[in-house]
């Protein structure tokens, strides 16, 4: 199994995560974006949309996180993915919530301060305490966000709320959610994501 990524990638991150708390064997293949890599047709034979991470099982190709994180998920077991169908839809909607609301504020205030994109830095950094308000709310009394145990859920988001202060988003009003970024550090099988000193990580 490989792993396409690059280290400071969220979106990669949560699928090298989820790879390693599985104890699946995998090779990681850094694919330099910097350099354009991802925009080359060989890239681009296993990814058309050019994007960071994507798993190759065997001639299995799977881009993108979150699906990468449903297909170890269903692969591999483990109560990672709830079977009954409640249980199911509440990881959808945070996977929904991964790839929108964290994509649009925390993820997108660290792209400001990281790399230099043009984007609206208040405008981003209001979306990710928006986000982070209803998620302090949601958390309090629970430890993960669907039933009494992890799920893919907590690893789709875990990157971009630990990354949120490179951003300049400040954690310090959420201890539900520092909480919560600490039981997801605590899991067997945990892998760190590079921190970068810029925003507020310094």
């Amino acid at each position: 199994m490989k792993l396409h990524y690059h280290p400071l990638s969220g979106n990669a991150h949560r699928a090298r995560l989820f790879l390693s708390l599985l104890g699946v064997p995998h090779d990681l293949v850094e694919v330099d974006l910097m350099a354009g890599a991802h925009k080359q047709p060989d890239f681009l034979a296993l990814n058309p949309f050019g994007q960071v991470p994507v798993l190759e099982d065997g001639d299995v190709v799977i881009p993108d996180s979150t699906a990468i994180l449903v297909y170890l998920a269903k692969k591999h077991g483990g109560g990672w993915l709830p079977e009954d169908a409640q249980g199911a839809a509440a990881v959808q909607r945070w996977l929904a919530v991964a790839t929108g609301e964290l994509a649009y504020g925390p993820a997108a205030a660290r792209l400001v301060t990281l790399f230099g994109a043009k984007l609206n830095a208040d405008e981003v950094i209001t979306r990710a305490h928006l986000l982070l308000t209803r998620l302090e709310a949601y958390l309090d009394g629970r430890d993960w966000l669907v039933g009494t145990r992890p799920s893919i859920a907590d690893i789709a988001l875990y990157s971009y709320l630990y990354s949120a202060p490179e951003g300049n988003v400040d954690l310090s009003a959420y201890p539900h959610v520092r909480a919560f970024l600490t039981r997801i550090e605590g899991l067997p099988g945990f892998v760190p994501f590079a921190r970068n000193k810029v925003g507020l990580a310094v």
